[in-house]
């Protein structure tokens, strides 16, 4: 669908539907430059570019490292399960949480500055993303610097 105008539309053609995806998707990412506090400055942004990844069910949030062990643990210690959190060390990054071979491996998501716009990145700005669903999606698809790709989330269970 094409949500650009008054009224929506169906795109039939598969390379102007994907045209219109990501236009739609990198104007609304502008929309939500401008922080809580009024600053347009990228670094000044709540979690940077966006706050979206909060509703994933891969998303912890502030957990310590123990925490996140444990949470692997229980979810059985297979090989691609992970989860993402905030980083304790880093308030600015993030923390990748993976089982391989039954062994528990963190990986730091660190923020880069390219032209004004900060992007997220495990492997120090060769490949960046504009927020932690495109990481996770990127991961899923491509092992990249990973020993393996992401395969099964830990899933957040309220009980």
């Amino acid at each position: 669908m094409d949500f650009s105008g008054r009224i929506g539309r169906v795109i039939d053609n598969p390379v102007e539907a994907q045209s219109a995806a990501m236009e739609e998707g990198h104007v609304w990412r502008k929309r939500n430059r401008v922080n809580a506090l009024g600053s347009h400055s990228p670094l000044h942004q709540p979690l940077l570019s966006s706050v979206i990844h909060i509703a994933q069910l891969w998303f912890y949030g502030k957990i310590t490292r123990e925490e996140s062990h444990r949470i692997i643990h229980q979810q059985g210690q297979v090989d691609g399960l992970f989860l993402l959190r905030v980083s304790q060390s880093n308030p600015k990054a993030f923390v990748l949480t993976l089982c391989h071979h039954q062994k528990i491996k963190h990986f730091q998501i660190l923020p880069c500055e390219e032209d004004g716009q900060v992007f997220l990145s495990l492997d120090d700005g060769v490949t960046k993303f504009t927020d932690l669903i495109q990481l996770v999606e990127f991961y899923q698809l491509n092992r990249g610097v990973l020993p393996c790709k992401l395969k099964h989330p830990c899933t957040v269970v309220a009980l």
